[in-house]
């Protein structure tokens, strides 16, 4: 039985991989900074860990609870949306140790296994806002570009070792908790210039209409990454995704 180990399952895109993968007969290693244990079927295949991506003793923890992993799913983020005028140099810093050193601290945890055994998957969940400039959210759009850069290289380091790599880029969804995560670290209510481009980012999160990703979108692209060997290194997920991707290229 093949395991997956899944960072940021409490919600969202990552809560819905673990169930994905569950329905489908794998172990699945469900972590999660705060763990709650009514939110996944109960099943014998599964484990639910704490985790905190920035904390190496913690990372060590779940991968030695875990036993052995055939592939890693790095979906936990943070997110902020604010002027790049505004961003406190903490956030900035934040976002940066969890995004992208949060995963960069998890892919080696597993790729002395991997690189051993010459097989595994690493895959990365990133963001679509990376096809092209957005305002308000320049910061995490540079820490989940720097993951795209990361992973790309990776690709090429790993491919002798018979280790793949993907990325998957979501959309906008409503259905996770971005826009809450990032309320606190809001700056520009305040200030005449900034406060009409700020309230209408905060009510584009908050919307459901048009093109959107949903959680299964994330999901099924994440299986397809894990099971399909001619899957690509980018795989966009949801509609807007797709749409943006396509519009980049």
């Amino acid at each position: 039985m093949p395991t997956v180990f899944i960072t940021g399952c409490s919600s969202g895109f990552g809560l819905e991989t673990a169930k994905l993968f569950l329905d489908k007969g794998w172990k699945v290693v469900a972590t999660m900074r705060d763990p709650k244990d009514d939110i996944l079927p109960q099943s014998a295949n599964l484990i639910i860990l704490p985790l905190d991506v920035t904390d190496p003793a913690s990372i060590a923890s779940a991968f030695e609870r875990s036993g052995e992993v055939d592939v890693l799913v790095n979906n936990a983020g943070l997110g902020a949306a604010v002027p790049i005028e505004l961003i406190e140099p903490a956030t900035a810093r934040q976002l940066f140790e969890t995004n992208m050193l949060g995963t960069l601290a998890m892919i080696q945890a597993v790729l002395p296994g991997f690189r051993t055994r010459r097989r595994g998957t690493i895959i990365n969940v990133t963001s679509s806002v990376t096809f092209k400039p957005l305002p308000l959210v320049s910061v995490y759009r540079a820490s989940k570009a720097a993951v795209n850069a990361l992973t790309e290289s990776l690709a090429v380091e790993m491919e002798p070792f018979g280790v793949r790599v993907h990325i998957v880029l979501p959309g906008r969804s409503p259905e996770t908790s971005f826009a809450s995560n990032a309320m606190p670290h809001l700056r520009g209510l305040d200030n005449p210039d900034y406060k009409p481009l700020i309230e209408g980012m905060i009510a584009n999160f908050r919307s459901d209409s048009g093109p959107v990703t949903h959680a299964v979108d994330v999901a099924d692209a994440v299986w397809r990454a894990a099971t399909d060997p001619s899957a690509p290194l980018r795989i966009p997920a949801g509609e807007d995704a797709v749409q943006w991707m396509a519009e980049a290229h």
